[in-house]
């Protein structure tokens, strides 16, 4: 029985991967859907823009895709990465999970980088995030008291699909500076 359900999982990530890959767009195609992802967070009210302003940097991912049946995983790749209002670089995310979950779902994904020492330890390319970072959904009248942990504030935005979801797991954000 598990064997299947591996099996199912492994053939999904057969018909995704192959598509992210073809279908990889250029720098500015991916700078200016992180902006209208990013301008899409800001409509759901003023904490965003807050966060913007009190942040050193952030990470915007226009999409990131997830999925599972008990074993899940997910991927973003076109993440844009800013310090101090400047791009810098790029970023990718995968995610992983076990536990009591099925379905898939996409979201976009806003990561703040509360000061420069976090925003280093990002940079130097692998950035874990475990089960205690916890996102917030952006939504009209976000809670004014959403604040950073851990050097970070997660933000995100239902784009489609349903997914229930009661497991453990965590993310690992992959950091490029520009030009490499």
């Amino acid at each position: 029985m598990l064997n299947r359900y591996c099996y199912m999982f492994a053939l999904m990530l057969a018909f995704v991967i192959p598509s992210i890959v073809l279908a990889a767009p250029t720098l500015e195609e991916k700078k200016a859907t992180a902006h209208k992802a990013l301008e899409e967070f800001k409509e759901k009210g003023p904490v965003i823009r807050e966060f913007l302003n009190k942040s050193y940097g952030y990470v915007i991912f226009p999409t990131v895709g997830e999925g599972g049946f008990i074993i899940g995983g997910g991927h973003g790749s076109g993440g844009m990465v800013y310090e101090r209002g400047r791009l810098i670089g790029t970023a990718s995310v995968t995610q992983f999970s076990v536990g009591a979950l099925i379905g898939g779902q996409k979201y976009r994904e806003l990561i703040f980088l509360e000061d420069k020492g976090t925003m280093e330890r990002f940079k130097q390319g692998r950035f874990e995030l475990d089960a205690k970072a916890s996102a917030i959904i952006a939504q009209e009248g976000i809670a004014k008291d959403a604040n950073f942990t851990g050097g970070m504030a997660i933000f995100t935005l239902p784009v489609g699909g349903a997914m229930a979801n009661a497991s453990v797991g965590g993310q690992v954000l992959s950091f490029k500076p520009l030009g490499q």
